[in-house]
């Protein structure tokens, strides 16, 4: 029996066991012409119970990959919680907009429109947006907020760690000009872009809202000011702010916590 049970205790601890089910697809984008890669990870026991959808959206530089390479533990939080969760690839660096400059970066409908209408025609999710939420870290914190807020009849519920919740005081940053011009050039351009500007579109009781930042990221005073508006405005929403820098290290820890309040959402009749 002793030996049984170590046989037993190895097999478990190698690895070799792992209840979620991961996928990498590729999603074909009409908006782009070209094919999209995108883990899912769906929970044990899945195949024949609808689930609630988080779609988690990776930062500047990163691809669809990242979360569930860098994060191992998020398929024992799909499993736990019980919810599909879809990483998609956002390029190098669309900040999930739909550029009015590079046709080759329509990530905003993308992920709003033929990745959601996709993973709701191919897996066993819930098609209403009461069980359909979206997060994601950085660049990815900012698109998800903005993508939740530009499309509230599709998702209900929207988080954000350590997001570029407002990009105008990085003007030379990451790409973003590439995307949609230079930020002298085109001022109106950049408000109507970033989801500080965006909070007058967000209807009342339509969006539940967490935000964390940690307080060593360059993102933290943004975010911090992001909340003071939104409590301003009396627009719940909650949010967190703990030690942490901009890395995986603070991601790691705090992607436990979005997923609680994506769960606690979720569970709501």
């Amino acid at each position: 029996m002793r030996i049984i049970l170590s046989l037993l205790a190895i097999f478990l601890s190698s690895g070799l066991v792992q209840a979620a089910k991961v996928d990498t697809i590729a999603v074909h984008s009409a908006a782009m012409n070209k094919a999209i890669k995108t883990v899912v990870i769906q929970p044990e026991g899945s195949m024949k119970k609808d689930l609630p959808t988080l779609y988690l959206l990776h930062g500047y530089s990163g691809n669809y990959g990242d979360w569930v390479n860098k994060v191992p533990a998020i398929k024992e939080l799909a499993d736990r919680y019980g919810i599909l969760i879809v990483c998609p690839d956002g390029g190098f660096g669309s900040w999930y907009w739909d550029s009015e400059i590079d046709q080759d970066f329509k990530y905003e409908t993308f992920v709003a429109k033929e990745l959601v209408s996709y993973i709701d025609g191919k897996y066993p999710v819930i098609k209403d947006r009461s069980k359909r939420g979206i997060t994601g870290l950085s660049m990815g914190g900012h698109g998800a907020l903005y993508l939740a807020i530009r499309h509230q009849d599709t998702f209900g519920a929207v988080g954000s760690t350590a997001g570029g919740v407002d990009i105008r005081p990085f003007p030379n940053n990451w790409d973003m000009a590439k995307r949609i011009g230079a930020y002298d050039q085109n001022p109106q351009v950049w408000e109507g872009h970033t989801v500080m500007e965006l909070t007058h579109l967000i209807k009342p009781k339509s969006l539940e809202i967490f935000i964390d930042c940690g307080t060593e990221d360059f993102f933290y005073a943004v975010n911090a000011k992001f909340h003071e508006k939104l409590t301003y405005l009396n627009i719940p929403h909650r949010y967190l702010s703990m030690p942490g820098a901009h890395n995986w290290d603070y991601w790691s820890k705090s992607i436990q916590y979005q997923l609680i309040f994506f769960q606690d959402f979720f569970s709501k009749v």
